[in-house]
């Protein structure tokens, strides 16, 4: 079963939130869709579902749109919460479970897992309104898994969530991807997709400037961090060429660099001085290459 979207755009009055997005997430894969706020992810995420209408293109799963009819295949984390406060946790998912085809018996069951799982059971009779942000999130999670979705849409999962909390929902997101729920999900927080996902697209202003494999993205990507470390003044490092910034820490520099060959060429620079302790050059990050591909955007 595949997600297959083609050339999605949508347009709201003479503005498109989305511009022109393409691609495939296989059966159990975990995508990872990026971008500063205002970017289209959720806009994206609404289409995929059905929620809205593209302006122009498609979006497929398994070969037939997402409708109404298909919708118990379909596990959807809003980025905006949508929990009843005055319903207990047990009446909240009874209802929207039986919305998705489920049975009393079979609910409960899940239901009392997902809790214990979360360690947090006595809150099935509690109020949604007496729960931290925290926990409620995780009762809105249950509530897009709980019927056993192949498809699961996350917006943001990790948001607000502390790091306890975030290590419990990232190992249950990797538990359900390896038992072949397809996940495609959108995060702020980089080292999380760095984690997670195989392969990712990022947006800006609605449009795709990076789409593919993370390693492979990483790895071609042109721009490399070298981390430095001697018994000497580095300083004179700034003026060779190729080398975009330098920053100091308290056990060397770290060094922005265009390629290889201008590592190479840093090397041995260092080493007619003296000694060199440490010189290691790394991949970029993803935060590196999110900040450079999206720039001024990431604040709006």
């Amino acid at each position: 079963m595949t997600l297959e979207i083609k050339g999605i755009k949508k347009k709201f009055d003479h503005h498109y939130a989305v511009d022109g997005i393409s691609l495939r997430v296989e059966k159990g894969e975990m995508f990872g869709m990026l971008g500063a706020n205002g970017a289209g992810k959720t806009t994206s995420f609404r289409m995929i579902l059905g929620l809205l209408d593209p302006t122009e293109g498609t979006v497929t799963w398994d070969g037939e749109r997402i409708t109404y009819k298909r919708t118990h295949l379909v596990g959807y984390l809003p980025e905006e919460r949508g929990l009843f406060p005055k319903l207990t946790v047990k009446e909240q998912l009874l209802y929207l479970m039986r919305l998705k085809g489920m049975t009393k018996p079979e609910i409960m069951k899940e239901m009392r897992h997902w809790l214990e799982r979360f360690q947090v059971p006595e809150y099935e009779n509690k109020k949604v309104e007496e729960l931290s942000k925290g926990n409620q999130q995780k009762i809105q999670f249950m509530a897009a898994v709980l019927h056993k979705p192949e498809l699961l849409i996350l917006d943001e999962p990790f948001s607000g969530l502390d790091p306890v909390n975030s290590d419990m929902l990232k190992k249950a997101v990797l538990d359900l991807q390896r038992e072949g729920t397809t996940i495609v999900f959108s995060s702020h927080q980089m080292s999380n997709v760095e984690e997670l996902c195989e392969d990712l697209i990022m947006l800006k202003r609605g449009k795709p400037v990076l789409h593919g494999n993370l390693r492979e993205i990483k790895r071609s990507y042109g721009i490399k961090s070298v981390s430095i470390r001697a018994d000497y003044e580095l300083d004179f490092i700034e003026s060779v060429n190729g080398v975009y910034s330098m920053e100091k820490s308290k056990h060397g520099v770290v060094v922005k660099v265009e390629n290889e060959n201008v590592a190479e060429d840093i090397f041995r620079k260092i080493t007619e001085k003296g000694f060199v302790r440490k010189f290691e050059m790394e991949e970029p990050s993803l935060h590196d290459i999110f900040i450079d591909k999206v720039g001024g955007d990431a604040d709006e």
